[in-house]
């Protein structure tokens, strides 16, 4: 049975759904909703910005500190120390709001981002990481719930496509930047230069963030706190055990499956692993989209600056496209003349995705033009454009008020779970397949400078072709989005 309604949960976004015509209707960009809009894509951009830059300099960061072998580490790393934060995040907002955990975790992002930036060996730049993705998971969360407080249910497909465009300008920006600054400068000041841009979010969200009715109060569960403390844990030794590959190796694999499954179980809707009709499935397609995504990309760069000899700048600049695309899928789901459609949308997203990562690998074929991966990476970011949104529209629309909070959570620990999975996954492929010969071959300088050639274009391959077969899987799974009892009516 569904509980009544708290009388504290009726919010703005409640009262211009009720009444067509309240003074809240219009766009995400009319008066009482342009601050938090503002707001919401200056703190998006500075996360998008980090991602670009980031990915352009971590081939030339993890051969500078010695530290290839744990070059998939640096980034699941990420999203290890995110689950524990997301589920904190969560509970936090459904107890007191948005407003401490999104300040919070912006805080504890630029932290990180020092900490990278001044590191001496792989392993406290992983840890950076993972300050990097506290701060992530804490803000993320806060974000979506924004987003299911603040705006009405017709304006928040609009709403999560400002997410997708606030990714334009620093996807353009960021890898030429960061590919500049890395050959000029070094890698360091690619990580250190980036929390200059923490102010101004914090300016422009505040006054708006103080507008929002009050939360529900709901007491935090914290045994959800500790399974997730738990899940970051398993995540962490299973990445040490794959980065491993030896029969030592099983004692932590072990010990990371004991912590992980069951915990995971508890934290996550029931059903997801089943792909159960509902918010189950959307659950674990988001984790399906992203790790499969981000678990190709992750190596994109790499390939192209060992395998094709491209400067670092220009192996960034091939995910520009897929950045601009990825904004593009995500406003034509916003499109309200799509709306029945929207597990049509998903589906054809997975589809294109999947092929757009298989098709990448082509490029490994020295009479393939390297520009084939950035034809790739536009069709795939259109793709996760369409899936991502969509998935958190549905998110938001299956889910009580009171409820936003820890089942935002719960997607965006799916996200994290998916990247870590599929990001470890790939790194365990590419070293079975002799990836680690390619990054410690005879072309070190290769990864600053280009002019490495390739010498097993089979561990790239795998990696590529591994992620295309998830990406399919997904596309299953959004054959089974919709409710067994149909979709609930708009609040």
């Amino acid at each position: 049975m569904t509980a009544a309604p708290d009388p504290r949960d009726v919010d703005v976004a409640d009262a211009a759904d009720s009444n067509p015509r309240a003074p809240y209707g219009g766009t995400v960009l009319s008066r009482p909703f342009r601050a938090l809009t503002l707001g919401i894509i200056s703190v998006v951009s500075l996360i998008a910005f980090e991602a670009s830059a980031v990915s352009t300099a971590m081939p030339v960061a993890a051969q500078a500190l010695d530290g290839l072998g744990l070059y998939a580490f640096a980034f699941s790393g990420f999203f290890t120390a995110s689950l524990f934060a997301m589920t904190l995040s969560g509970e936090w907002c459904d107890r007191a709001g948005p407003v401490a955990p999104l300040f919070t975790g912006i805080g504890a992002f630029g932290t990180g981002l020092v900490v990278s930036g001044s590191a001496q060996n792989m392993w406290t730049f992983v840890v950076g990481r993972g300050v990097q993705g506290i701060g992530g998971g804490l803000v993320i969360v806060a974000l979506y719930v924004v987003v299911g407080r603040a705006y009405p249910e017709r304006l928040r497909p609009t709403a999560m496509a400002s997410f997708s465009a606030a990714w334009v300008l620093p996807v353009i920006v960021g890898p030429l930047a960061a590919g500049m600054v890395t050959e000029q400068l070094g890698w360091r000041w690619v990580f250190l230069s980036i929390p200059v841009l923490v102010l101004p979010p914090l300016a422009v969200m505040l006054p708006a963030l103080r507008k929002l009715p009050p939360p529900a109060r709901k007491p935090m569960d914290r045994r959800r706190i500790m399974l997730a403390l738990a899940v970051a844990a398993g995540a962490g030794l299973l990445q040490y055990a794959g980065q491993d590959l030896t029969p030592v190796a099983l004692l932590p694999a072990a010990a990371g499956l004991a912590l992980l499954v069951p915990c995971l179980l508890r934290l996550l809707p029931e059903g997801t692993f089943r792909a159960r009709r509902g918010l189950p499935a959307v659950v674990l397609v988001r984790g399906i989209a992203a790790g499969s995504f981000f678990g190709a990309q992750a190596f994109v760069p790499l390939m192209l600056v060992t395998e094709r000899g491209l400067a670092a700048t220009l192996a960034g600049l091939s995910l520009t496209g897929g950045g601009l695309a990825w904004a593009l899928g995500s406003y034509a789901q916003s499109r309200p003349r799509l709306e029945p459609y929207r597990q049509r949308l998903m589906t054809l997203g997975m589809t294109v995705m999947a092929l757009a990562v298989a098709g990448a690998s082509l490029a490994l074929a020295d009479r393939v033009p390297a520009w084939i991966v950035a034809v790739c990476w536009v069709a795939g970011g259109f793709g996760m454009g369409l899936t991502i949104a969509s998935a958190t529209v549905l998110l938001l629309k299956l889910s009580r008020p009171e409820d936003a909070g820890s089942n935002s959570a719960a997607l965006q620990i799916s996200d994290a779970l998916g990247n870590i999975t599929l990001i470890g996954v790939s790194g365990v492929l590419f070293v079975a397949f002799g990836g680690g010969g390619v990054a410690a071959g005879a072309h070190p300088a290769s990864a600053a400078v280009g002019g490495g050639t390739g010498h097993h274009p089979a561990a790239f391959t795998a990696v590529f072709l591994a992620m295309a077969a998830m990406a399919l899987v997904g596309a299953y799974v959004t054959t089974r989005l919709r409710p067994k009892t149909g979709w609930p009516t708009d609040r």
